[in-house]
């Protein structure tokens, strides 16, 4: 058997899903413990049986559209005779090559039709109805009926490890009627999961809740980058542009929903009802920690929130089946993002404008360094487990 650490989030539960550059050629592949195995030599040296010419060109493609268009039946057999091959000695005997993870250059995982953010953690949507409108009607009107969401960039969505550039826009100061162009001041991450889709709908088919997971092939860290001075400003009456469009971070392993499965867990309970087409049945979130860390650009770092995902209000089926009430039409490599996930607590807020409270309540660094939003050459690390 392979060795993996104790402590490792690659383990032979896992096997995820991801796209590298091995020895300069695009590889689909996967990671088990520190190291990454390349999916195309595994199919070369017949670990996939059956499925060996099926798998052909799917596994050499500079992303994984192709791969997960072969459907869950497909590609949840190629990553149970993963776990099957390093379970034992095969692998060995099969000499497959193992990769150290921190020499591979890991690239975008899919190529992204469309984006789509949610706004369904309904502790965050309060905190920020809290802090900008009325304390005693935070939530606006719709909220809880219905999973809020916008259509996002596509082409700025980039894998771990992509500098941001800080943006620029109009920025309306305090005490003042006349905006000003600037730098933003406010430069915010948003903890976020997202899912990929792994199956085409047609325009005008409808999912109902029951069908949605199985469109969904797997989930991501995600974290929505936010100038908060300019969204402010220009989100009046059309929603986020320049304050989101900049860029959106994206982890490069795609961890399937067959690994997360033992995680699933009730969601909140809604009220008032839902409508009947957001109705659902059983256990449809699930129990991952999250957490945010800062690094500064002198070498410290604190973490600033611990949240989980099974706060979401709105779970992905939801999302998932009001997304296509009205016809609309999915692809495969869509990204849908949960939007900020916030917990109860004032530790689990998933954003510096929560965390901080607009800026009132500074964090403070193990440096002496204060924060209240995010400052050029600052790091921002995201986990789940």
């Amino acid at each position: 058997m392979i060795s993996i650490p104790a402590t490792s989030d690659f383990s032979l539960h896992n096997i995820p899903f991801g796209c590298g550059l091995i020895n300069n050629q695009f590889r689909a592949c996967t990671r088990i413990g520190d190291y990454v195995i390349d999916l195309e030599e595994c199919r070369i040296k017949d670990v996939f049986k059956d499925l060996t010419q099926m798998l052909e060109h799917t596994l050499v493609q500079p992303n994984l559209n192709d791969f997960i268009a072969l459907g869950k039946t497909t590609t949840s057999e190629v990553r149970n005779m993963v776990i099957q091959l390093f379970t034992s000695n095969a692998w060995s005997e099969k000499n497959i090559t193992l990769y150290p993870a921190n020499e591979i250059k890991m690239i975008l995982p899919v190529k992204v039709g469309d984006y789509t953010d949610f706004y369904s953690s309904r502790e965050h949507a309060t905190n920020v109805g809290v802090m900008f409108r009325d304390p005693q009607n935070a939530l606006l009107p719709n909220w809880l009926h219905l999973p809020v969401g916008y259509h996002g960039r596509a082409s700025s969505i980039c894998v771990s490890d992509t500098p941001v550039i800080r943006p620029k826009g109009q920025i309306l100061p305090v005490d003042s009627d006349t905006p000003v162009f600037s730098p933003t001041q406010q430069l915010d991450f948003e903890l976020e999961m997202g899912f990929i889709i792994g199956k085409n709908t047609r325009l005008g088919q409808i999912l109902s809740t029951k069908e949605a997971e199985a469109y969904i092939f797997g989930m991501v860290l995600f974290n929505d980058w936010s100038a908060r001075d300019i969204q402010k400003w220009e989100y009046v009456p059309l929603g986020p542009f320049l304050a989101k469009n900049f860029a959106s971070t994206m982890s490069p392993w795609i961890v399937t929903m067959e690994a997360l499965e033992p995680f699933k867990v009730m969601g909140p309970i809604q009220h008032p009802e839902v409508l009947p087409y957001l109705e659902y049945e059983g256990p449809k979130n699930y129990d991952i920690n999250l957490s945010v860390t800062i690094h500064t650009s002198n070498g410290v770092a604190k973490e600033v929130s611990h949240s989980n995902f099974k706060y979401m209000y709105w779970n992905m089926c939801q999302q998932l089946a009001h997304h296509t009430v009205n016809g609309c039409n999915i692809n495969v490599g869509d990204v849908m993002a949960s939007g900020t996930i916030s917990g109860p607590t004032p530790d689990s807020y998933g954003s510096m404008l929560e965390i901080a409270w607009k800026g009132t309540k500074p964090v403070k660094m193990p440096d002496e360094s204060e924060r209240k939003f995010i400052l050029d050459y600052d790091t921002v690390t995201l986990k789940g487990w």
